[in-house]
């Protein structure tokens, strides 16, 4: 039987995954098949892609991404892995966004903050205290190579302006705005929407106290501009940002980053 195992194909003499496994790898090892981790044995058919993975080892860059694949709905990562996103601000939404986004394996991420990480950051945002005093750029690098190697990355140290925001984000697809003042956003998102006019842009506006969860929301007010959160509680005194809704929310943006990258535009 013809079969795709970790990527490649290969030609094995058996009629289930289970026996697959019993060939190539081990007892312990996890079984995927066509996205589903099994538990039972199951019957297999020509062409199946099937992976089968070891535990606790670090695999090649080539199986790695086969299992990725084989964890995701099929021919979802090779779209993904073609995309290129740019982040701009790295607190408690751009840190959590970059992690997501890192799992799914989009291919380039550019990370912009100019701050580094200090304990108020430790509430909401992704990183630790082994992480303070480093430039959240650094930070965040060191976590992510730490997900997933093999993702290209880079950074810039730097405070956006209206000045350089041409310079910084050119050639990427999509933009994911999270800055936590309504001033830098307001900025960011018009300069994009006017000067770099076939980027989609993914912002974020009202993602503060302890609302409901189920007044998040990912709207589209334009063409080429995403906005996700509840559109109304910002930030302020007796309303701060707490780890739940910040999350919900940078989790809204990334899942319209994947959806874009499929081809998706619709929220």
């Amino acid at each position: 039987m013809n079969l795709f195992i970790n990527g490649k194909g290969i030609e094995l003499d058996c009629h289930t995954a289970f026996q697959a496994r019993e060939m190539i790898g081990n007892p312990t090892d996890i079984v995927i098949l066509s996205g589903f981790q099994i538990e039972e044995d199951c019957l297999l058919k020509e062409n199946d892609k099937l992976a089968i993975i070891p535990k606790g080892i670090l695999p090649p860059q080539e199986e790695l991404e086969s299992m990725m694949v084989a964890r995701h709905t099929p021919y979802v990562h090779e779209k993904v892995k073609k995309g290129k996103v740019a982040i701009a601000g790295l607190g408690g939404l751009g840190s959590n966004i970059a992690v997501m986004l890192a799992r799914i394996g989009v291919g380039q991420l550019l990370l912009v903050d100019f701050d580094i990480v200090e304990p108020s950051n430790l509430n909401r945002q992704s990183y630790y205290i082994s992480h303070l005093g480093m430039p959240k750029t650094a930070a965040l690098r060191k976590q992510i190579e730490e997900i997933n190697p093999f993702i290209k990355i880079e950074t810039q140290t730097t405070r956006i302006t209206e000045d350089n925001i041409v310079e910084i984000f050119s050639g990427y697809d999509i933009l994911c705005e999270a800055f936590d003042k309504p001033e830098a956003k307001s900025i960011l998102v018009n300069t994009a929407i006017e000067k770099l006019p076939g980027m989609k842009i993914v912002a974020a506006s009202g993602m503060a106290g302890y609302e409901s969860s189920n007044l998040m929301r990912t709207v589209r007010p334009m063409k080429n501009l995403y906005l996700c959160g509840d559109l109304e509680n910002g930030a302020r005194i007796g309303r701060g940002l707490m780890a739940p809704r910040v999350q919900i929310c940078a989790g809204h943006q990334a899942n319209m980053v994947l959806r874009l990258l499929l081809g998706i535009e619709e929220v």
